[in-house]
């Protein structure tokens, strides 16, 4: 014998739960004259065969062939004019889903006019709602079986990154650009997607981007990019990336190398980099050791203005650079 329902009601819908089923599984028995309490923020959805009957909102409603005008057939065609029919009912919350969170599962990679090329990671929040509950069951639940708010967050992340990619990657020609966008950003993408959420039958009333922020990889070309920004001169920049090359190398061999390092690009060592350096920015071959006194007379201008480079780079102390000077000019 089955079980004939006369009440159908879903009396707690939690916030995570966005479709109650009855029965839970296979179809329920009711019958003609039951009744179906629906709740504030609840729409009941009657569905058979893939196919809605009938959507009933907030109240208490008698089942009837006038407000499910398509059981009569079912009912007398199948039935023999029997009044129990079978279907199955479902319970849609139509509160609004506030907080529902989205993020990149995988970098996305943008051009960038300053890097070239980065890599970035996103996340933040959207509220919504079920607008059209009938067609959100036949399109999420009856269709793929979707029934919680992470079943239906987790399917909805790629058309929200799809979207975002697009107008990232139109409106910022900047990494950098991107924390004064987010709001226009977000309006827009806001507007993108409510398409495709009203044709699941739901609406998309608010996004939020709470964080854009570039991957390990990305974030070490921005401090190179500041440091080159800070320094404000290519050439000037080679010498402070060879400098710290020779300092790494120093420290590398032991505390003796690198105290000598550290006492540095002074009088002695420092003049060792000044020629590394002079060789990889000019192309000029340094002399050798013995010929020093030589190099000095047959080209202190050259020697000068390496000196003052690294003056102006920070490299090198103005009591270092005083003194490096007059040595330089007493030999002239």
């Amino acid at each position: 014998m089955p079980r004939i329902l006369d009440v159908i009601e879903c009396t707690d819908m939690g916030t995570k739960e966005m479709v109650h089923r009855i029965p839970e599984r296979g179809q329920g028995d009711f019958r003609l004259g039951s009744q179906l309490i629906v709740r504030e923020g609840q729409a009941a959805v009657f569905f058979r065969d893939g196919k809605a009957l009938d959507t009933f909102g907030p109240g208490r409603h008698t089942i009837s062939v006038a407000n499910l005008p398509l059981l009569d057939r079912l009912v007398k065609g199948i039935f023999g004019g029997k009044t129990i029919f079978t279907a199955e009912c479902y319970f849609v919350n139509t509160r609004d889903l506030i907080d529902q969170r989205w993020g990149t599962s995988e970098p996305i990679a943008l051009r960038d006019e300053v890097l070239r090329m980065v890599r970035i990671r996103a996340h933040g929040t959207y509220n919504m709602t079920i607008s059209d509950p009938q067609m959100f069951v036949a399109q999420m639940v009856g269709a793929r079986g979707y029934y919680s708010t992470q079943d239906i967050t987790d399917y909805l992340r790629s058309a929200i990154i799809s979207r975002l990619t697009d107008l990232l990657g139109e409106q910022a020609k900047s990494i950098l650009d991107l924390p004064a966008l987010f709001n226009e950003i977000s309006a827009m993408a806001r507007v993108q997607l409510g398409d495709d959420f009203a044709a699941l039958g739901l609406t998309l009333k608010r996004l939020y981007i709470m964080s854009i922020s570039p991957t390990e990889e990305t974030s070490k070309a921005m401090d190179e990019a500041a440091s080159m920004g800070a320094i404000g001169d290519m050439n000037a920049y080679m010498k402070f990336k060879t400098a710290r090359a020779v300092g790494d190398a120093a420290q590398a061999e032991g505390g003796a190398a690198a105290g000598t390092a550290q006492i540095g690009l002074g009088l002695g060592a420092g003049m060792a980099a000044a020629k590394v350096m002079a060789e990889g920015l000019t192309g000029q071959t340094q002399p050798a050791a013995g010929a020093g006194a030589a190099a000095a007379s047959s080209d202190p201008v050259a020697t000068l203005k390496t000196l003052k480079d690294m003056l102006d780079a920070g490299l090198v102390s103005q009591e270092e650079y005083d003194a490096k000077k007059a040595e330089i000019l007493s030999r002239l």
